[in-house]
């Protein structure tokens, strides 16, 4: 029989041979630890799964220079990114497939409509899911694997609905969604939320997640003479949205959620949304965290973009699965998955800790709105 080595191999032989070691036990000493995440990748929402997948790729990176011991043993981190396209079909597919591989953690999905269904899967499996799933299902099904690193749909829709009637002073709301798990989630709770503050709903519409064209509804919204327009999506048909009401003549204010809270929905709305839009997004203004402006730096030297909006998010996610895995003194998910019950830590988004749901414990929001295609923060938590 011949039996190859690689000269690593080879070297670590030797070297144990001259420490008195036992070979295995030198070979043993560096365990690598697989960590899956999923979001959209490709698409029309591969701008999000890529701020995603830099985020906690960072995390990795960062982590696996501080040389971890867990177990007796230095963990290496490897980072296994699976697309899932925004589909809750595909999410599945993707869930069996990292779940059969074995991962030690899930990060994501993004999509609250791919994470909810896929978290079925890592319950059965006993792996930790952190995600930045908005919709209060995600941490509402009963599962005890589930991690929510930023404030839900209920936190942030109920922010924007105050500030809606509140701030803007407004009383006919009209409201658009897309149909998706987050879009509709979404507007439910502002449209809970400004009626229970004495505003009234005019017009209620919806699209869909691919929808380009938005003349139509908007026209018959118009009619209604609304002091704001609502849309729960994504900054894809967001920033659509405001162009059409600029060309439409409609003087009120959009108004949106995370999803809407980009540079992306500058660029699509061709300048539209300055003085139009106001959107919501959870947690503080990162520059505004102890260690956020230092995360865009590096962030940006590393992969020569600027921050999107979730990738601080994803390298907190990654940071307490870490967290959890120290507390456990193991990287296996039936061993640590009750430490993460008990994560505790300063992160680049804030304070980290989880309520027995898996809900971010005390979850900040903040407001913003566009001047010059940027975003400006105009009230938060």
């Amino acid at each position: 029989m011949i039996v190859l080595r690689t000269r690593r191999t080879a070297l670590g032989i030797a070297l144990a041979s001259v420490l008195g070691l036992p070979a295995v036990a030198l070979a043993q000493a560096e365990q690598t630890v697989t960590i899956g995440h999923a979001g959209p990748l490709t698409g029309g929402a591969a701008h999000w799964g890529k701020d995603n997948d830099n985020g906690a790729r960072l995390a990795v990176e960062d982590l696996n220079k501080q040389g971890l011991v867990i177990g007796g043993k230095k963990i290496r981190f490897v980072l296994q990114s699976e697309d899932d396209q925004a589909d809750p079909k595909q999410a599945m597919v993707v869930a069996n497939k990292l779940a059969d591989m074995g991962v030690k953690g899930m990060l994501g999905h993004f999509n609250s409509g791919a994470a909810i269904p896929a978290s079925a899967v890592y319950s059965r499996a006993g792996l930790p899911d952190v995600s930045t799933a908005t919709n209060p299902s995600f941490t509402g099904q009963g599962y005890d694997n589930v991690f929510r690193i930023l404030a839900s749909d209920d936190d942030v829709g109920m922010a924007i609905a105050n500030f809606t009637v509140k701030d803007l002073k407004a009383k006919k709301i009209a409201v658009i969604d897309d149909r998706t798990a987050y879009g509709q989630g979404a507007a439910e709770v502002f449209s809970r939320g400004v009626k229970g503050l004495g505003g009234t709903i005019v017009a209620q519409e919806f699209g869909s997640d691919k929808a380009t064209d938005f003349m139509a509804i908007l026209t018959s919204i118009k009619s209604k003479q609304p002091d704001v327009v609502f849309y729960g999506g994504m900054d894809a048909q967001g920033g659509l949205i405001a162009r059409q009401m600029k060309q439409l003549g409609i003087t009120a204010k959009l108004l949106g959620t995370d999803g809407l809270c980009t540079n992306e929905v500058a660029k699509i709305s061709g300048g539209a949304v300055d003085d139009l839009l106001y959107c919501t997004r959870g947690g503080k203004e990162i520059e505004k965290t102890a260690r956020g402006a230092e995360f865009e730096q590096r962030y940006k030297a590393r992969f020569g973009v600027e921050v999107l909006t979730y990738a601080p998010y994803l390298y907190d996610a990654m940071m307490a699965l870490a967290a959890g895995m120290r507390a456990a003194n193991s990287v296996e998910p039936q061993a640590y998955l009750p430490a993460m019950r008990k994560v505790k830590f300063d992160g680049v988004t804030g304070n980290i800790s989880f309520d027995a749901k898996g809900n971010l414990q005390k979850p900040d929001f903040t407001v913003f709105t566009y001047k010059d295609g940027k975003r400006v923060r105009v009230a938060g938590s």
